[in-house]
């Protein structure tokens, strides 16, 4: 299904070309030059905009068309990234090996699949590093601008919490927001953020 929506969009961005505003906001935490994973990257627009601030990124994502436009994109705006194809479901996740993991929108994984994807964005970041973990509230199910339009997807301040209770909480809020990333995320949304680090 995403593979067919990137591939029907053309040439546009599903979700613009513009990274998204929580990775902008948050970005002054990394350290210079960081190692960065950015899961379930899309068409690239948060992998290249981290490449362009002279961050080391490796992105990860499942569709090849996808993958075709993010590599495009980073080579028009004359920046690396290590793109990988592979299904962060079923990926062998690298262990404490990244400065910060980037997680924008990732609610595709069911309730039974999100304890384990969970557990992995955890463990790829180094002792020290950085989880930044942004999505949607079960509230978005009732605007409709993005999204799966299933509350069991989407994510609380307590689950959060308890989810990544053994890292140092740095940031964690809901709020009401109007974006626009593309025809993707067009309007009110309810968010959550998640900033932590990993203090093992």
């Amino acid at each position: 299904m995403w593979n067919q929506r990137f591939a029907d969009a053309g040439e546009a961005f599903v979700f613009g070309e513009r990274p998204n505003h929580f990775l902008v906001a948050e970005a002054a935490r990394l350290p210079s030059g960081a190692r960065v994973l950015s899961v379930a990257d899309g068409e690239g627009r948060n992998s290249v905009w981290l490449a362009r601030q002279g961050h080391r990124v490796h992105a990860v994502e499942f569709s090849p068309a996808a993958l075709s436009k993010a590599a495009a994109f980073a080579e028009r705006l004359g920046v690396t990234v290590e793109f990988e194809r592979a299904d962060v479901l079923e990926w062998a996740w690298p262990v404490a090996d990244y400065d910060a993991v980037v997680a924008i929108f990732i609610q595709f994984a069911t309730p039974a699949e999100r304890p384990r994807l969970f557990d992995r964005l955890r463990t790829a970041v180094k002792p020290g590093g950085l989880l930044m973990l942004h999505g949607y509230t079960p509230k978005q199910v009732e605007y409709g601008t993005g999204g799966p339009p299933d509350a069991a997807h989407m994510y609380t301040e307590v689950m959060l919490r308890q989810a990544f209770a053994d890292m140092e909480i740095l940031c964690l809020r809901c709020y009401e927001q109007e974006i626009h990333e593309g025809s993707g995320h067009h309007g009110r949304s309810a968010l959550i953020d998640l900033v932590a680090r990993r203090t093992d």
